[in-house]
């Protein structure tokens, strides 16, 4: 005779259908984790077994946070791969016409015999696909009771609509004759830009409505526009880059809307998580989040109050939170015994899958193999965990293996009453805590496996009566059948957290107890902060003398061994940044510069006033240099820092005007020694010397321009200039006369004033370095000014040198003030503007001259740059 089961009351947490069916879908129906307290107990369900006898379950109590909707890190992914293949569709398009017209023409091969099989014309089968989709998939939202995801679906097809109706205008208005005609098809005799706005309305509609094995009507929309897309394309009725360029738009918008709106998370909660430890054979009582385990991801409304309700946990488990990254609970099953359930969550395996790719990419052998899938990682993790019991490795055993929604769990023994070496003080690594850290993972190496990501997490020390024991967790970065480096790079890890516990000197010590010379040796070559984990990388950050003291250590350990680096970086952030440059560097050149223009005006000019140009423009690299030898706080060379003013021309092609000479000047002083704060407060110092510079140059010259004129009427400045700029400085005044005002530019100037003042006055005390600082600066400025008098004096023009220097001080002040790379544009436009108004030379001249200008003084010096900054970066200035 059976016992009735018991219901289970609605809304309970831990409640659990009968059987192991598949959990309902996340997307469907509210979090069941607590949405305000963190816990809940579920009743005793009752479940059929074998024998025909309902067997009550135990209650389950689970403390847990309130799930939020997360932010997937694949839709940003998708977004901007997305996002590129339309760009390349667009280019493709433009420049190979040939190819895309020759695949549609072999597509539209099968129009006669499609025609003959359709019963329907087809705008009649688009118009279906249009109103039809549409219709199914939001009727499926709404009964379901999803009207958020309702919202976001229409919010996501609009904008997708809105996006092709734009760029369909922008293509007929602005958009070349190339493009245009790559973008279209012959309809009824004429061509016709087609860009399908339904196509990418339905995408950015299905995209945010939900996966295809969630959703019956997404799965059959998404066949049905690809086979009306097809229809379209055989027939003839839009162009295949248009109808590829409106899918990606839509794919855009929806991926766009799901990632700011954030989705329901489909990890395993609640229900479907009892049910997955279930399946893994186990009867839980309770299942507890470890609160370091929180993920950030989580952190929704209410989460902060259920995370300090969750109860305490024990050090071991806390280390294990922080070094997988991944949610953690203790599970208590039937027999009372605690256990440590570690989660894996689909979503969270793509920032890894990506970080590990690029560090493989960048690195030498260093990373390790990539997972590709969350079934991969956990089996992964699996293996290396079987395989480190089987060595004798003493880390927690793994008991099973579950799985639900998108999370795979791990449930494994707990280590007793471990503490992470990261918790214990110094005095507490005595010699055998060492020698056991040794042991241990000898035994892993002799097996041939590898941790790969040692850190004072995932080594554990346990006090018995017996002595230390260690335990090693955490293997899920591992290799079984490990290479010599990936054991060599577990020797060095371990190497440096000792030495961050205990010293260099010790540290060193305990290793030469237990290894060979050899492989001592062999840790001087890998120790570089690129071959320790991140946990260990940001306690380096806080002692950057451990390194250099192992070096020192293992030099007096051992005499004869090689402690220089080894190359482990095929690519730095310096070869990274340089060829971002070199290609903005292309592209505005390409884009700016028109050859044949270029050529008349160097043909109509004296090239013996242009060669003059170009060596003035020379001698202004010469004249930043020495105002920053003045100021540096170390001695460098004036060769070098000239060298440093030309790389920076290169680099203007991609900062605004002052931006690149800055980043490399402090990028100098760091790599002599100088410290991050005194680097800065010099470079500040260079800048403003040389805005006081200019304005003083410039207030002299108008002064004087007034004094040495014969009449009034050559005067350079008119009287109307006069009073806008009396204007200007009265307006000035009387505006800080308001408190406000005051302290609007009191925390504008003022953090540059306390950072440069100081250094100002150390070098006003040394008359030689302010002398210098101050003839750097006019070589710099009358330089420009010379080298700007010479290319109008090369194509024929006498303007008069104190006209010259107040239209160039001017012109370049006013263009540089709109952020442009290198002031491209804004400072020819400011040039020739001064020269028409202020020198009265004709406007087609003055443009004309300004062109000249700045092709003899920027545009030719960029290659000059190129060969600085490659040949610094080769002796590691920059």
């Amino acid at each position: 005779m059976s016992t009735p089961p018991t219901p289970a009351p609605e809304g309970a947490v831990g409640s659990q259908q009968d059987g192991p069916g598949r959990p309902a879908d996340e997307h469907d129906a509210a979090p069941r984790t607590p949405s305000a307290a963190p816990s809940a107990t579920a009743t005793p369900s009752a479940t059929a077994s074998t024998s025909g006898v309902r067997e009550v379950r135990p209650p389950v109590d689970v403390v847990d946070v309130p799930r939020a909707r997360v932010h997937h890190p694949s839709d940003l992914l998708g977004l901007v791969l997305f996002s590129v293949l339309a760009v390349l569709v667009v280019v493709m398009a433009t420049y190979a016409q040939n190819t895309t017209t020759g695949v549609a023409q072999d597509v539209q091969g099968f129009a006669v015999l499609l025609r003959r099989i359709l019963f329907v014309p087809v705008s009649f089968l688009e118009g279906f696909t249009t109103v039809v989709v549409p219709i199914a998939v939001l009727t499926e939202l709404a009964l379901r009771r999803l009207g958020r995801q309702l919202i976001e679906g229409l919010v996501a097809a609009a904008g997708a609509t809105a996006l092709t109706a734009a760029l369909h205008w922008a293509l007929v208005s602005i958009g070349s004759e190339d493009l245009v005609g790559g973008l279209s098809v012959r309809l009824g005799g004429d061509w016709r830009l087609t860009l399908p706005g339904y196509v990418a309305m339905l995408a950015a509609l299905l995209t945010v409505s939900g996966p295809r094995n969630r959703r019956r009507t997404v799965a059959w929309s998404w066949n049905l526009l690809w086979v009306t897309i097809g229809v379209v394309l055989i027939t003839a009725g839009a162009s295949l880059p248009g109808v590829a360029l409106a899918l990606l738009i839509g794919r855009v918008a929806g991926l766009a809307v799901r990632y700011a709106a954030g989705v329901t998370p489909e990890r395993a909660y609640g229900d479907a998580l009892i049910a997955a430890v279930r399946r893994a054979g186990f009867t839980p009582t309770a299942v507890v989040r470890v609160p370091d385990a929180v993920l950030e991801s989580e952190r929704g409304p209410g989460a902060a109050d259920a995370v300090a309700a969750l109860p305490p946990a024990t050090p071991a488990q806390c280390a294990l939170a922080r070094s997988s990254g991944d949610r953690l609970y203790t599970l208590v099953d039937a027999d009372d015994r605690r256990l440590d359930l570690l989660a894996f969550d689909g979503d969270r395996q793509v920032v890894g899958m990506l970080t590990r790719l690029w560090r493989s990419l960048r690195l030498r052998g260093i990373e390790g193999r990539s997972a590709i899938s969350l079934r991969q990682a956990t089996e992964r993790a699996a293996l290396l965990a079987y395989a480190a019991s089987a060595a004798g490795v003493r880390t927690p055993q793994l008991l099973s293996i579950a799985e639900a929604d998108d999370s795979m769990f791990l449930v494994q023994e707990r280590p007793g009453d471990a503490v992470p070496l990261s918790d214990l003080e110094p005095e507490d690594v005595d010699d055998e805590v060492l020698h056991a850290i040794w042991a241990e993972l000898a035994l892993a190496h002799t097996a041939g496996i590898a941790h790969r990501s040692l850190t004072s997490d995932v080594v554990l020390v346990e006090r018995t009566a017996d002595g230390p024991r260690v335990w090693i967790t955490a293997w899920e970065q591992g290799d079984v059948a490990s290479s010599e480096l990936a054991r060599r790079l577990d020797t060095t890890q371990i190497v440096a957290l000792l030495a961050l516990r205990v010293g260099a000197r010790r540290a060193v010590e305990s290793a030469a107890a237990v290894l060979p010379e050899a492989d001592i040796e062999a840790i001087g070559p890998l120790l570089q902060t690129v071959t320790l984990p991140r946990r260990t990388r940001e306690e380096m950050r806080a002692h950057r003398e451990v390194l250099a003291d192992l070096r020192k250590a293992l030099v007096a350990r051992l005499p004869e061994a090689d402690v220089q680096p080894e190359q482990l970086v095929r690519f730095g952030a310096r070869t990274i940044f340089t060829i971002l440059i070199t290609i903005v560097a292309v592209f505005v050149v390409l884009g700016y510069v028109n050859v044949a223009q270029i050529g008349e005006v160097l043909a109509d000019s004296d090239w013996r006033y242009s060669a003059l140009t170009f060596a003035l423009g020379l001698v202004t690299l010469l004249g930043a240099a020495l105002t920053f030898v003045a100021f540096s706080p170390v001695r460098l060379s004036v060769w070098r820092a000239t060298l440093v003013q030309t790389a920076a021309t290169f680099v203007a092609l991609a900062a605004p005007a002052g931006i690149g000479p800055a980043a490399l000047n402090l990028r100098m002083l760091t790599r002599q020694g100088v410290t991050g704060s005194l680097a800065a407060a010099t470079v500040a110092l260079v800048q403003v010397s040389q805005f006081i510079t200019t304005l003083l140059v410039l207030l002299v010259l108008t002064v004087t321009s007034g004094v040495s004129s014969p009449s009034p009427s050559t005067l350079s400045v008119s009287p109307a200039m006069l009073i806008a700029l009396a204007v200007v400085a009265a307006t000035v005044g009387v505006a800080l006369l308001f408190p406000g005002v005051r302290a609007w530019a009191h925390r504008t100037a003022g953090p540059t004033v306390r950072q440069t003042l100081p250094r100002l006055i150390e070098v006003v005390g040394q008359p030689w370095r302010l002398a210098l600082a101050v003839g750097g600066n006019v070589l710099m400025t009358m330089g420009y000014v010379l080298a700007f008098e010479a290319a109008l004096a090369a194509l024929g023009q006498e303007v008069g040198l104190v006209q010259t220097a107040l239209v160039y001080l001017t012109g370049n002040t006013a263009g540089s003030v709109v952020p442009t790379p290198g002031g491209i544009g804004t400072v020819e436009a400011a040039l020739t503007v001064g020269l028409s108004t202020i020198a009265g030379v004709n406007a087609g001249v003055a443009g004309t001259v300004a062109l000249l200008f700045r092709l003899l003084t920027y545009w030719l010096r960029i290659p000059f740059g190129w060969a600085a900054m490659r040949y610094l970066s080769s002796k590691g200035d920059l």
